[in-house]
């Protein structure tokens, strides 16, 4: 994750042509979670691709997630996140605390299961102590989620004026953690209509945003650089019609 990488981001992120003519508003908290398939010779990762009539960013190919809501700060977990990770995740936040930190990585793991099927965690003999409906398929599998695996790997805020701003998280984990499928949740009908793996520096050449592309490459360069938790954390925001990638 060299100077380089950023500068080319950071400079492709500005190019990027983007509509910014609404009504300003703050961004809301999300995470998503970005799986890694590293059976094989060459790492693939998950994408899902968006229903052609949502309004935002119809028919793309994105990383399954979704916004943060209360109710995951207190979601049980058989494990928690790595020192490193947590404090990572309190960095330029209001109010920082470990709660906080958890929410978000487990609103990502939350979301993977709504939108894809996929419960990522450990499957036990007893259900997990959840903290409302939201949670009910983790405690119907009896998986309980293990944040110890779980990598955060980028931090993305929607430029001003854009018709949705979120302040998004992207973690990643293996895909050796799945431990339940939902079967039938992606579809014709739903949020995602297919779902594909496709290897780290391919993916790109489909239909995506932006964004999407850019934290694909920080994902490869984490993978290439070890994958350990110590690594520095980039986040991507946008000041003065520039984009800049602070380290964390």
């Amino acid at each position: 994750m060299t100077d380089d990488l950023g500068q080319r981001l950071t400079d492709r992120m500005t190019r990027s042509e983007r509509e910014q003519s609404s009504p300003d508003t703050e961004p809301r908290d999300a995470a998503t979670v970005m799986l890694i398939d590293r059976a094989g010779p060459t790492p693939k990762v998950l994408l899902g691709r968006r229903h052609h009539s949502h309004k935002f960013m119809p028919g793309k190919f994105v990383f399954p997630g979704g916004r943060i809501e209360l109710l995951d700060r207190t979601m049980s977990a058989i494990s928690e996140l790595h020192p490193d990770t947590e404090a990572k995740l309190l960095v330029r936040v209001p109010d920082p605390s470990p709660a906080l930190a958890r929410g978000f990585a487990l609103a990502a793991v939350r979301e993977l299961a709504e939108e894809t099927g996929l419960l990522l965690g450990s499957q036990g003999d007893t259900p997990p102590v959840t903290p409302g409906e939201i949670w009910e398929e983790f405690a119907k599998a009896k998986v309980h989620p293990d944040l110890g695996g779980v990598h955060f790997i980028a931090r993305a805020i929607t430029p001003p004026k854009r018709p949705k701003r979120f302040d998004t998280r992207f973690f990643t984990a293996d895909a050796a953690g799945v431990a339940h499928k939902i079967e039938g949740v992606v579809g014709a009908d739903s949020e995602l209509v297919e779902l594909v793996w496709m290897p780290i520096d391919e993916a790109a050449t489909i239909d995506m945003p932006t964004i999407t592309s850019v934290i694909l490459e920080e994902l490869g360069a984490r993978v290439d650089a070890g994958m350990v938790h110590a690594l520095p954390v980039p986040m991507y925001y946008q000041q003065d019609g520039k984009f800049f990638r602070e380290l964390l």
